[in-house]
């Protein structure tokens, strides 16, 4: 097991876990909030906004380990409000450019720092 922290252009961690860990032949995404790596703030306050920061937070973690949307296998959306869900789901498609990987979304009744939507991400590894 590998515990990945630190990765470039990803926000720090705000608790006590990695950023990701690799196991065997998969890479576990702890989820990812709409905080924007340059200022450790979350900037956007409209959901659409937070998704776009999600996503390319996702991707910059990625990236460090040589990976692209792709090659994630499962994603979990968590949304503050399931009303959200027609916003968020035609970025989340435009994010992963035609590539479908298991998907389940559920409606929470809060997540850090009063973000409206959260996504974690199973990867496959490049051999």
């Amino acid at each position: 097991m590998e515990l990945i922290n630190n990765a470039p252009n990803v926000p720090a961690a705000v608790g006590p876990y990695s950023q990701a860990v690799k196991q065997g032949e998969l890479l576990f995404c702890s989820g990812q909030i709409p905080i924007n790596p340059a200022s450790g703030k979350i900037e956007a306050t409209d959901v659409e906004g937070q998704a776009r920061q999600v996503l390319a937070n996702i991707a910059s973690l990625l990236a460090s380990q040589g990976l692209a949307m792709t090659d994630i296998i499962k994603a979990t959306v968590f949304l503050q409000q399931m009303a959200d869900f027609p916003k968020v789901n035609p970025l989340y498609e435009a994010a992963f450019g035609g590539h479908k990987p298991a998907r389940s979304t559920v409606a929470v009744a809060g997540l850090p720092l009063g973000a409206l939507i959260e996504i974690e991400v199973i990867a496959a590894l490049k051999a």
